[in-house]
């Protein structure tokens, strides 16, 4: 309504320029599909960026960066294509992997923790690498196994560096005290809907996986 009046405000006044009019009927038509055409200029604009793009669309911005989809959906394709991104950056060091990861999860890099295997106490490896933090949430929100995800892992590190245990982290904790007031939504055990309740936290283990274009 609003466009038809700053449309008809600009007839000279010469015309009639209510609504009703003959006039003031052409110029709905036009709104409205002035109206279309600024929503479909609008959804084109949103969907160069990753997290909005969907289908052909998402395809055409994988091809961009050599990212085929294979199977993926367009939740995982987010992540390859954005991982894919960050790769082709990626200088290889620990700093550098945190990021990538980061960036693909859409997570804080504080969320990520990566520990050297050279100094393990229990099997030291000199060219290997653990992450001892994941968010398992944000891997689960997009449709990802934790094996698929494992493999962009070892993709981003430097050749001939191997990926060791994974651990992804968990929210599910019990109550530091014996007190029922104690709760908290992110923790503990969930309700019939599962709005609340912390989840479990998993390590990594090879298995047979659908394999994606990574």
């Amino acid at each position: 309504m609003t466009m038809i009046k700053a449309l008809l405000s600009r007839l000279t006044d010469v015309y009639r320029k209510d609504i009703s009019s003959n006039i003031g009927k052409l110029m709905i038509i036009f709104a409205v599909e002035l109206e279309r055409m600024k929503e479909t200029q609008q959804r084109m604009k949103e969907w160069r960026d990753i997290d909005k793009a969907e289908g052909t669309t998402l395809d055409r911005i994988g091809t961009n960066v050599v990212q085929p989809r294979g199977v993926a959906t367009d939740e995982v394709y987010r992540v390859l294509i954005k991982s894919k991104i960050a790769r082709n950056l990626s200088k290889g060091d620990i700093n550098t992997i945190i990021k990538v990861l980061a960036t693909a999860l859409n997570a804080d890099p504080s969320e990520i923790r990566i520990e050297e295997m050279y100094n393990d106490l229990v099997n030291p490896e000199p060219a290997a690498i653990s992450l001892i933090q994941l968010p398992i949430a944000r891997i689960n929100a997009v449709g990802m196994s934790p094996v698929q995800f494992a493999r962009i892992v070892q993709r981003t590190v430097a050749a001939g560096v191997r990926v060791g245990a994974i651990e992804m982290a968990g929210t599910f904790a019990f109550s530091s005290i014996l007190d029922a007031s104690e709760t908290d939504p992110n923790a503990g055990f969930a309700n019939m809907e599962g709005t609340v309740g912390g989840t479990l936290g998993a390590v990594y283990v090879p298995g047979n996986d659908q394999d994606l274009p990574i």
